[in-house]
């Protein structure tokens, strides 16, 4: 057992918890519901950019199965992954900080096995905790393989109990790992993983449970199957098959959701969706719904993302709302809504319990940060983003997104009071990243190997006995694509 887990599980025993939404004790299973204690399924995209939805009215491509969702839950306009690129965005989901924090500094490199994820949280409160698709948090490159079973960065260390899960992006007939048994599976990528999901939830809905469906699609080396590309034949080929992934992936959360409903289990589950960084240049019609950037880059095309809540139980009222948030804020929001203590470490998160209550607010009084690779951005609540190049010899770029929402007029100059305030916190917030980095954040006695270098699958030992098998797969013969 973890060292913090003896402290958390006690809390949680004695009840030292704010309550979200009411009544936290347990109830035997044939009583209503307890919002406190729903399903919760976190649903990500893998290179779906904003634009890239019915509801934003893209000009090819229709997602009716999330527009639903959308009319039916929270949308939120204005949110965030929590970087430009797939592995630090998923730390930040897990972590409720921001990446560099957990020393997942760019696509493919390993987090840190002694933080703290919603996972293992969760657990401290009875649920059931699974994972289904891409990981990519466990410092592996190049194209999904099958997850080896005492890989120490892999799902289960953690907090994932149940996982079926591959390395990297995945696409047709995937094989996989069920906790290291690997397993070949027909059929699209997307559609597999929501139904290992579903015959998960069939067996284990007794006890609530917590829920990573991570996709493979749309990223490249896009792969869909000939009757999804039917209505992008007047599109080039990569772009054709790219959105052919995309109605894969719409169409299987319309499976999802139709499951949960068969299953009873529609009303107190909470589904949040989104995508886990911008929209991929060089596709057409572009992904990322007229924002400037794209994947890499800190513009809004590159960080902005589609995302949506359901959850019927405690959602009555279908909602838009531009409160800037952020895949950082899913582990406070979570917390809160399950009474599981925050983790006494730096987060960079909030909760957004209050605009689910309240959709209509706006000012975030904690801006969103982000640190990439030597680049900073803070994008505060009044609506401006202050993009900083190389934060050692600083170069501004200040946007006022709420009259400039293409980012075409830098105001650094002309505002030059506002970007030395927002350059001041945000030089401030990076000094606490490398707190964090120094190990200031947990006591000595965490878990070892902090981390491993990012490396290549194909030039790992513990993949050798499996490299003769994997290049018959016209999956692993694909280069360019990590």
């Amino acid at each position: 057992m973890k060292w913090w887990t003896i402290i958390v599980t006690g809390l949680v025993s004695f009840g030292l918890w704010s309550i979200a939404f009411g009544d936290s004790q347990d109830h035997p299973a044939n009583s209503p519901p307890n919002p406190t204690r729903p399903h919760i399924l976190f649903v990500m995209a893998d290179d779906m950019g904003w634009g890239e939805t019915g509801y934003y009215n893209h000009p090819v491509l229709k997602t009716p199965n999330l527009d639903q969702m959308a009319r039916n839950g929270l949308r939120f306009d204005r949110f965030y992954a929590g970087s430009a690129t797939c592995s630090p965005t998923r730390a930040s989901v897990l972590t409720g900080r921001a990446n560099d924090r957990s020393g997942v500094f760019a696509h493919g490199d390993t987090m840190n096995a002694h933080e703290i994820t919603l996972a293992d949280l969760l657990c401290t409160q009875g649920y059931q905790t699974a994972h289904f698709g891409k990981w990519h948090l466990n410092g592996l490159r190049g194209p999904g393989v099958p997850i080896l079973k005492d890989d120490p960065f892999g799902p289960e260390p953690f907090g994932f109990q149940t996982w079926i899960s591959v390395t990297n992006f995945f696409d047709l007939n995937p094989l996989m790992s069920r906790m290291g048994s690997f397993e070949e599976f027909s059929g699209d990528s997307s559609e597999v993983i929501v139904t290992q999901a579903l015959n998960y939830l069939k067996t284990h809905h007794e006890q609530p449970q917590f829920c990573v469906i991570w996709y493979g699609s749309p990223h490249s080396p896009f792969q869909a199957v000939k009757e999804d590309c039917l209505d992008f034949q007047a599109l080039n080929s990569t772009s054709a098959q790219h959105y052919g992934e995309m109605v894969a992936l719409d169409r299987s959360l319309g499976t999802l959701r139709t499951g949960l409903r068969e299953l009873g289990l529609e009303q107190n589950t909470l589904i949040w969706f989104c995508s886990d960084n911008g929209g991929l240049s060089k596709i057409d019609p572009p992904t990322v719904g007229g924002l400037r950037g794209h994947k890499g880059t800190l513009y809004e095309g590159g960080v902005r993302v589609p995302a949506v809540m359901e959850w019927p139980l405690c959602i009555k009222e279908p909602a838009v709302t531009m409160f800037p948030s952020s895949t950082l804020d899913m582990l406070p929001t979570i917390c809160e809504i399950t009474g599981v203590p925050q983790p006494s470490i730096p987060l960079d998160g909030i909760s957004l319990v209050p605009v689910i209550r309240n959709p209509g607010i706006n000012n975030r009084i904690q801006p969103i940060p982000f640190r990439r690779q030597g680049d900073g951005v803070l994008r505060s609540g009044d609506g401006f983003k202050l993009i900083v190049s190389n934060l050692n010899k600083p170069a501004y770029e200040l946007y006022d997104l709420e009259h400039d929402p293409q980012e075409t007029n830098n105001l650094a100059s002309s505002l030059l009071e506002k970007t030395e305030s927002m350059a001041a916190e945000l030089m401030k917030w990076s000094r606490s990243v490398d707190e964090s980095l120094a190990g200031n954040d947990y006591p000595l006695e965490r878990q070892a190997p902090a981390t491993r270098p990012s490396r290549a699958w194909i030039e790992a030992e513990e993949y050798e006995p499996f490299l003769k098998d994997f290049a018959k797969r016209p999956e692993y013969r694909v280069k360019g694509h990590e």
